[in-house]
Formats: structure tokens, C-alpha cells, sequence
């Protein structure tokens, strides 16, 4: 194939439900419920024209990758640029307990995640810029090729918001459902596009 003709697609897909039920987790290394699990196998029981697995290290991401590469034989990679966001002294707590303490706090930080986050919290630009800068690492490395990327609903969040060249306050307008997936793909003619979103199979 040509350099011209060349199309890498990417497909995102975010972790089950970890064990713990939904909480603002973080980089809190929680694996998957035994729901998590099955959640993550259906959305893989569809077509699989993966040719390169790349995964969070942590592991509500790992621990599916691996098992899915070992099954079908495809390469994997861990990249720690791909941990969820930082959420400082979030981590851990549900939204209601949040509110609990502060009621307004989460209607703050989502009408403007940038000025109004979380005390601890990592910056915004600083997770997006480690996320795709893993993203043009894995763009560069696998040309090509149709690339399986397994994160969390941040970082799915960030390659998005890219991708739409949106402002990055805007990000959490995103909606990222537990075990789906979304494409992206690349060539020389187009940049990086998205396809499709939110599937809970292919």
C-alpha cells in the first residue's frame, strides 16, 4: 500500500465495571467486577480485526488486555501515559459523597473542568498532553494498522476532544459509557477522524 492510501484505524475502548461500583477512581488501581468482565468480553465478541492491543496499566484495563492477547494472539503494549486522570482528593469517593460535603462542587467542575477541579487534581492540559502524546506514539509506531486502545472514559474523553479540535473544558459533554467502543482512524488525506462512537459491540 501506498503512503498515500495509508489508513490506521483506532479503536477506543473503556474498561467494565470495576470492582466498587462507579466512584470518581481516578488512578486508583481497582481490577474489574465479575459484571466488568462480561462487559468486556461482549464488546469484543464481534468482529476483531485487531492487529495491535495498547492498554492503560492499570488494572481495570491490563488484566482484560492481557487476556484478550493471549486469546487471540495479539501483541500488547502498556503505556502509563494512558492512566485515567488524576482526581486529587476525589479519588475514591462517590458523587454523592462529594456532594455531601459540598453541593456545589460537581455542578462547578463540570460546567468548567479547567478552573474547578478537585484539590490534588492533575491539570487538564497536562492529561490531555500525555494522553495523545501516547496516542501519536502508537499512531507512529503502527502504521497502518488497526489498533485496539483499552483506557478509561478521561482518557477516551481526551483523544475525542482532539480529534473535534474542541475546546478542552468541553470534554466531560462527552458521554462515555462502561465497555464501549469507539473508531477513529487516520490517513494522509484526513486527520485523525472519528467514525463512530459509544458501540457496545462491533
Amino acid at each position: 500500500m501506498s503512503l498515500l492510501n495509508e489508513v490506521t484505524t483506532i479503536d477506543l475502548l473503556r474498561h467494565g465495571e470495576p470492582k466498587g461500583g462507579r466512584r470518581y477512581r481516578g488512578q486508583i488501581d481497582d481490577p474489574l467486577s465479575e459484571k466488568g468482565w462480561d462487559e468486556m468480553w461482549y464488546a469484543v465478541s464481534g468482529e476483531r480485526p485487531w492487529q495491535q492491543i495498547i492498554s492503560s496499566p492499570l488494572r481495570r484495563c491490563s488484566e482484560f488486555a492481557q487476556a484478550l492477547s493471549e486469546k487471540m494472539s495479539i501483541p500488547l503494549t502498556r503505556d502509563e501515559r494512558l492512566k485515567e486522570v488524576g482526581f486529587g482528593e476525589w479519588e475514591g469517593k462517590t458523587g454523592a459523597e462529594i456532594r455531601s460535603i459540598a453541593p456545589e462542587t460537581l455542578a462547578r467542575f463540570y460546567h468548567d473542568p479547567i478552573g474547578n477541579r478537585p484539590s490534588g487534581a492533575e491539570p487538564l492540559d497536562q492529561f490531555s498532553y500525555r494522553v495523545n502524546s501516547a496516542l501519536d506514539t502508537s499512531l507512529t509506531a503502527h502504521p497502518g494498522k488497526h489498533l485496539l486502545l483499552i483506557a478509561h472514559a478521561g482518557v477516551i474523553r481526551a483523544i475525542l476532544t482532539r480529534s473535534l479540535s474542541a475546546p478542552l473544558g468541553s470534554m466531560y459533554r462527552l458521554s462515555i459509557s462502561t465497555a464501549t467502543i469507539s473508531r477513529l482512524q487516520l490517513s494522509n488525506e484526513r486527520p485523525l477522524t472519528i467514525l463512530f462512537h459509544g458501540r457496545k459491540r462491533l
